[in-house]
C-alpha cells in the first residue's frame, strides 16, 4: 500500500521537476533573444523609397559559393502597415543576383525558404547597393 506521505512526496518532487524545467526552458529563450551579436548596420545610398542597410556582423559562405547577408529596409514613409522589413538574403557576387530566403518584420519569427528563386536587380539601387558592398567585403 502506498501511505499518504509517499504520494505528499511525489506530488511536491513532480512539482519541483516542473519548476525547474520552466526555468531552464525560460532561461534558454532569454539567451537566444539577448545573446546574439550586435549588429554592424552598413547603409548604402537611399533612394526615393527609403534605405537599405545590411549588417557587416552576418556575413557568410553559403556551400554554393553565394553569400549569406541579414539586411534591414527601412521605408521613407513609416506608417501601421509600412515599418522595417528585415531580409536574410542570398547573393550571387558573379551573377549580381540575389534572392529573399527570409522576409519578416522582427528578428524571433524566421521562416527560412532556401528554395527561393534567383532574381535579377532589375536596377533596384538599394539591393545593387547591398549586392556591390557585400560582394567588395567578401572578395
Amino acid at each position: 500500500m502506498i501511505d499518504s506521505k509517499n504520494k505528499v512526496n511525489t506530488k511536491f518532487f513532480k512539482n519541483i521537476i516542473y519548476l525547474v524545467f520552466s526555468i531552464i526552458v525560460s532561461f534558454c529563450i532569454s539567451i537566444k533573444k539577448s545573446d546574439a551579436l550586435p549588429h554592424e548596420w552598413v547603409g548604402v545610398p537611399k533612394s526615393e523609397y527609403g534605405e537599405q542597410l545590411w549588417d557587416r556582423q552576418s556575413i557568410k559562405r553559403n556551400e554554393d559559393g553565394s553569400v549569406r547577408v541579414f539586411s534591414k529596409f527601412i521605408p521613407k514613409t513609416k506608417s501601421e502597415i509600412t515599418k522595417d522589413i528585415l531580409y536574410t538574403m542570398d547573393i550571387n557576387c558573379f551573377e549580381k543576383s540575389f534572392r529573399d530566403v527570409d522576409v519578416s518584420i522582427d528578428e524571433v519569427n524566421s521562416n527560412f525558404n532556401d528554395l527561393a528563386d534567383w532574381q535579377d536587380p532589375n536596377g533596384d539601387e538599394l539591393i545593387l547597393g547591398v549586392i556591390g558592398q557585400v560582394c567588395r567585403v567578401e572578395n
